[in-house]
Formats: structure tokens, sequence, C-alpha cells
């Protein structure tokens, strides 16, 4: 036994060295010192490190098909009254989307950006105390009412009672409204004094879209928007208007969910019209994001990066309609973000390492 004792103390890497062969100093004490506190400085970096979860980056082809993209996003226009603003949406399938009204809410504004109230019952009530009819009479008490689309009728069978229903008859028939005080329901409902007593105010326009993950646009313009020769144009010559004041604030805009360190470059940014009327363009690449947290919950969303361009209104060009207008594409790489933790043995390893180094360093400066 005493044998196996001697053999294992052979094997001793570290031999005690005699007191009577060193000896303590003030600089050896200090270098310690420091040694320590540095390495103890280390050690909790190591140990935040381990105890709170890394992101780890990868990109990847996007082989997803079928998909919809989310569009949220919340405009202020503060020139643009909410009776006048409309929004579209199309992609490069030929789904359109004209005139969206579901899943988004409209706030009128006044010019200090506070929300009006509901409108007075006396604006925009009847000034015919009796309807015209489709067949041309007017309204009497024992009879259905039926007003005229005023020859935008698809069917024989068709009517439309309010102003709001013969503008979107016009809109399917690809026709513009010149002169609403011609149309009884919009006579009889005060379409363009509603729009005078509106003047000056704005509007915030706020909500989502659910459109086909492909290249499109969606945009936020004056007017009904129709197809003539193949051309998407807004019927303007209802409001009686020679300019359009677009200018806006983005205050949020994002494709699909939000998650941790996410970056929406147009969150914001407001743009003021110099220029009586025009074009605001915004080309957009959206890249598909898919966030892991560490608990195993999985995100698919998109961030995407930005460029912008504004376009003066020319005369006799449809292409300058006044509005403001978000052109998207979509990037064939996916970037994935997976959140984990460092494994125990490799701060286990770090740890190791920091407490020899500390200790080789403090060697080298003790004898150099």
């Amino acid at each position: 036994m005493d044998n196996i004792i001697n053999k294992l103390r052979n094997l001793d890497a570290y031999p005690k060295i005699n007191e009577d062969f060193y000896s303590r100093t003030l600089s050896g004490g200090v270098i310690t010192l420091a040694s320590s506190v540095f390495m103890l400085l280390l050690f909790i970096s190591e140990l935040r490190l381990y105890l709170h979860a890394v992101t780890e980056t990868k990109l990847v082809v996007d082989t997803s098909r079928g998909e919809t993209l989310r569009i949220n996003f919340d405009v202020t226009f503060p020139a643009l009254p909410c009776s006048i603003l409309s929004l579209d949406a199309m992609d490069i399938s030929g789904e359109q989307h004209l005139d969206v009204r579901h899943d988004i809410i409209k706030k009128r504004i006044d010019a200090h950006g506070s929300v009006i109230e509901a409108r007075q019952d006396g604006i925009g009530s009847p000034k015919i105390e009796k309807p015209l009819q489709k067949h041309g009479g007017r309204l009497e008490h024992n009879e259905t009412y039926c007003g005229s689309c005023f020859g935008a009728e698809a069917s024989d069978d068709d009517c439309c009672n309010n102003c709001e229903e013969v503008r979107e008859a016009y809109r399917k028939k690809g026709w513009a409204m010149s002169n609403p005080d011609l149309i009884d329901q919009c006579k009889r409902e005060g379409f363009l004094q509603r729009i005078k007593d509106e003047e000056g105010e704005g509007c915030n326009i706020y909500g989502f879209l659910e459109v086909n993950k492909v290249a499109g646009n969606f945009h936020f313009a004056p007017g009904k928007s129709f197809q003539q020769s193949n051309i998407h144009v807004h019927d303007l010559l209802a409001f009686q208007k020679d300019s359009f004041n677009i200018s806006h604030k983005i205050n949020r805009l994002a494709f699909g969910d939000y998650f941790p360190g996410v970056v929406n470059p147009l969150d914001g940014v407001q743009w003021i019209q110099a220029t009586p009327s025009g074009m605001y363009q915004y080309f957009i690449k959206v890249v598909p994001t898919v966030y892991t947290h560490v608990s195993g919950h999985t995100i698919s969303t998109n961030q995407f990066s930005v460029t912008e361009h504004f376009r003066n209104a020319e005369v006799g060009r449809l292409q300058s309609l006044p509005g403001v207008f978000f052109f998207y594409d979509l990037s064939p790489i996916k970037v994935t973000f997976t959140e984990e933790h460092v494994s125990f043995l490799h701060f286990l390893t770090n740890v190791c390492a920091i407490v020899g180094g500390s200790f080789l360093s403090s060697f080298f400066l003790l004898f150099s």
C-alpha cells in the first residue's frame, strides 16, 4: 500500500516549494489582487452570457408557398378628410381590393391632431323630402323606395338607394361622377356640403390588409377607384377640387407580427407636401423572417427595407394620381433567428480558461 502511495506521489505535477525558497512581495500582492478582480469580472461576464439566451442568425432560401401577407398600418393624413380618402390593394397575380373598408378604422381629426366627435345630425340631412324613384316619380307613402342608378345598373332589378350605392355602381361601370348635385341621392344627402364641412380636417386610418404573398402595392388616395382601359384611375371630379394635400405621417407600418429586436424603418416617418399635388412612392423589399424563442415558440413574420420617391403631378398623366403608394416585393432569402442557451460544458470550459489564463498571466508578470 505504501508503495502505491509513493508512486502516486511521484506523479504529482504540482510539487510544493519549501517556504525557504520564496518570499512575498508588495508587487506580487498587487498583481494577485488585480488578476483576481480581473478574473472575477470575466467570470461574471461569462455567467451572464450563460444565463441569458444568445441569438443565432441564418440565411436560407424561402421555400414557402401559398401563404398570405399581413400588412399592419397606421397612417395620419393631416390635410385629407376621411370622406374622400380610400384604400386600394392589388398584386401582380391580378387580384384587386378596391376601396377597402373591412378591418380598417378611420378617425376624423382637426388641424391640431385631436379626434373630432361624431358628426351632428343636421349635417348631411336630406334636402328633398320625397326621394326620386327609379321610374321617375317621387316616393309615395305606399311605395317601396328603389332609387335609380342613372344608367349604371347591372340589371333591371338593381336599385341605388343612397349616394354611396350610386358611386359604387358608377365605379363598377368604370364611370366617373362629374357632378354629384345631378344625382338625386347625392344631392339629397348633401354629398358636396359634407365635403365642404370637412374642409381643413385630416384623417387617421389604421388597421390591416391580408394579401397574397406576391409582389404588389397598396395605396391611400382620394376618390373611388375603377378600371378604365385597363388603367387604374380614381374618380376625383366628384370632389370639385384642383389639388390634394397628401402630407402624411406613418405612425406604424409592419409586414407581419412583432418580434424582439425588429426595426421597422418607416415607423414615425413624416412627409410634408410642398407642391400643389403629386404622388409619393415607397419601394419596399420584404424579407421573410422566422424568429424562434428559447421556449420553442416560433413567429413567422417579415422585415423590410425601403426607398422613397416623390413624383409631381402633371396634367394628362394618369400615372401621377395624387396619393401615397407602397410598392412591395418579396426577397427569395429568408432570415431565421434562433434563441438558445449556452451549454453548461461550454460555460465550464470558458470558466476554466479564465482561471487558468489569469494565473498564467500573473506568473509571467511576476517573473518578467
